[in-house]
Parts: structure tokens; sequence; C-alpha cells
């Protein structure tokens, strides 16, 4: 069954997105750069690549992986990839210094950054971290964090009424009680959190242990993961339409996972085992939450989101300037994600329920 399935989504995509008609036709070289390590955060990705909706696209790509020292933006501005994925946030401020990218396909709907703190602590509010430690990663990634402080009458960005803490990729001074509070994606540290033993239990810390507030629950959320290119590559018709293949193609991989996570937790092992399965099973969880439902359609720009987005980051200092027109543009989705509605494919993901995912020690 699961091998028909598989079938059917390839036969769709190549219904919907294959420009012309050969027998056999040429696969045109495609590269995308990812924004991290191989990790289910990009599991439609390995999706489409691993079932052939790639292929059947008329498309030869190569994922690329990312990792701390690799700028997605800067990747594809230079020419040594095509196609990126990275946060909203940096491809706007990437705009603002002069390089012009452009978000292709909004994969991500809502926002999955955190901040954590510890339920005895009584810090169960943005307004009550008031004069404490609370960290962050910093170099772009606390815009959302700095808004909700800053709604609440703190100054983050002269440490008035609040210390900011630079974070390390890990949740060692979160643990140890070192900060009051930390940054937490959904998808990754708060998991790391929950994998880790309660030195006074010996036990794994529960969620019933901390307050997790969401920026997306106190208006402050920023969009998130996109796929993204130029405007000079965009600017042929023969490369737009690439760019649909390549849309239609990821999405589809996208819809896929919602259906069948394990199988693309399978997917994500086989791109890199950076992190283990238990990690990945919670990881590709959170992901498809982020993505379903999905209003208008997967990869469709919400206009709200984006200005709410755009808004923050020109208010706390993420770019200089309002962004340009050009910044996202969503003719080539529409297109991409008509032909998957056509081929009978669920691109809103209304009735989609989360799984229940039980944590083990280390993830694994």
């Amino acid at each position: 069954m699961r091998k028909w399935v598989a079938g059917a989504l390839v036969a769709a995509v190549v219904a919907a997105m294959a420009s012309t008609a050969s027998a056999k036709p040429s696969l045109t070289n495609i590269s995308i750069q990812l924004q991290w390590v191989p990790q289910a955060q990009f599991a439609g990705y390995y999706a489409a690549l691993d079932l052939g909706y790639y292929k059947a696209a008329g498309l030869n790509v190569k994922l690329l992986n990312g990792g701390p020292q690799i700028v997605p933006g800067q990747v594809v501005a230079s020419g040594r990839a095509q196609f990126g994925v990275n946060w909203l946030t940096a491809l706007l401020a990437a705009r603002d210094t002069g390089t012009n990218l452009v978000d292709i396909a909004q994969v991500f709907s809502r926002s999955g950054m955190t901040e954590l703190t510890w339920k005895s602590s009584g810090i169960n509010s943005i307004a009550k971290m008031k004069d404490k430690k609370v960290a962050n990663w910093l170099g772009g990634d606390q815009y959302e964090l700095f808004a909700a402080l800053t709604k609440n009458g703190m100054d983050p960005a002269h440490n008035k009424g609040v210390t900011i803490v630079q974070q390390p990729f890990d949740m060692g001074l979160f643990i140890n009680h070192q900060v009051d509070a930390a940054s937490a994606m959904t998808y990754n540290e708060l998991a790391q959190v929950l994998e880790t033993k309660n030195p006074k239990t010996g036990k794994l810390f529960q969620l019933s242990d901390l307050n997790v507030l969401k920026m997306q629950n106190v208006g402050t959320g920023m969009l998130e993961d996109n796929l993204f290119s130029t405007e000079s590559y965009l600017a042929s018709k023969a490369h737009q339409q690439i760019a649909e293949k390549v849309i239609g193609a990821t999405l589809a991989g996208w819809i896929y996972c919602r259906d069948h996570a394990a199988q693309c937790v399978t997917f994500t092992l086989k791109a890199g085992p950076t992190l283990p399965r238990g990690h990945q099973v919670w990881m590709m969880n959170q992901i498809n939450q982020l993505i379903w439902p999905s209003k208008d359609g997967i990869g469709i720009m919400d206009k709200a989101s984006y200005a709410q987005t755009s808004k923050l980051l020109l208010q706390f200092g993420g770019i200089k300037k309002a962004p340009t027109a050009g910044a996202y543009r969503t003719d080539l989705a529409a297109v991409a994600v008509a032909g998957l509605k056509k081929q009978g494919m669920d691109v809103y993901g209304k009735s989609y329920k989360p799984i229940v995912v039980k944590l083990t020690a280390g993830g694994k």
C-alpha cells in the first residue's frame, strides 16, 4: 500500500509539473542550500528527492547541507546554488543590504520560537522576565524575543530591565539554572530539555516542569523557513518554469511527510544521522505543526504574517528600512499549488492532527 501511495504521488507530480513530453527528457541540474545539518526540519526536501519527485519533474537536485559557518543567502546570491532555505527574517536582512533574495514559497505558516522557564520559577509570562537573565542565540535570531520583551516594558537591546545572555547551541545554561529563561525552537531545543534526566528524580524532565512561552501566542511570531532564490535568477521565463517545478516537487514532499511522518524520519536519517531517531520523530511532528494547517495552501505567503514579520524586524533593528516590493512573490507557488490540487493532493491539511511522541533519554 505504501509503495502504491508513493507511486501515485510521483505520477501526480509528473502530470502537474512536466512542461514537455519526451521519451527521455534530460534533467536540469539544480542545487538547494539547506540552512542546517540534516534533520527533520528539511524532511520534505529529502522526501522529494528519495521518492523521485524532483526527477519526475525533470530535475536533478542536489541538496547541500548547512551548518554554523554556512549562510544560505550568501551561497545562493553567489550562484553556488539556485535555491535555498532560510528564515524570512534572514532574507529581509539580506535584501536590506542589497542582496535581492526572493521568497518564492513560504513553507512554514507560523513561528516555532519559544522562551522556556521553569515552572518552579513562577516566571509564567514575558512580563515576569523583568530584571531576569534571559538567553538567546543572538546573531539574527533574537527579534521575536526582543519584540516580546519590549512590548512588556523592557529594553533588551540595551540590557535595561532585563539581562540578555548569549546562548550556545545547547540547553546547558537553562538546565543548570544559570539563566532564568532560554530560547528554544519547539522542534529542537525543547526536546533537548525533555530528553534530559532531572537529577532530583532520576527521570526525564516533563512538559509539566516547564512554562513554554510561544512567540506566536504572545503576538511577536515571525515567519521562518521558506524556499528562496534571487531576482536575477528569476528574471528569465525559463528559470521561472524551473522554479515552479522545484516548488511543486518540494511541496509534494512536505504533503507526503504530513501523511507519512515515520517514513520521512527514515529519509532524514539516510541524509545524515546527525541526531538520533527519537529526536527526529519529535522534530518531524513539530515541524508538521508549523506547516499544517495552511489556510491559503502550503507555500502561499500570508500577507498579514509577512506584514507582522517585516514590521517587527524594522522596529527592532533587524533591518534599517522597510522592505522593498519584491521580497516575496506568490505567482510561482500558486502555479505549483494549482497543479498539485488538480491531481487531488490536499494542499491545506485542514484535518491534520499531530501525533503523540514519547521522548527517551538522549532522544534515542
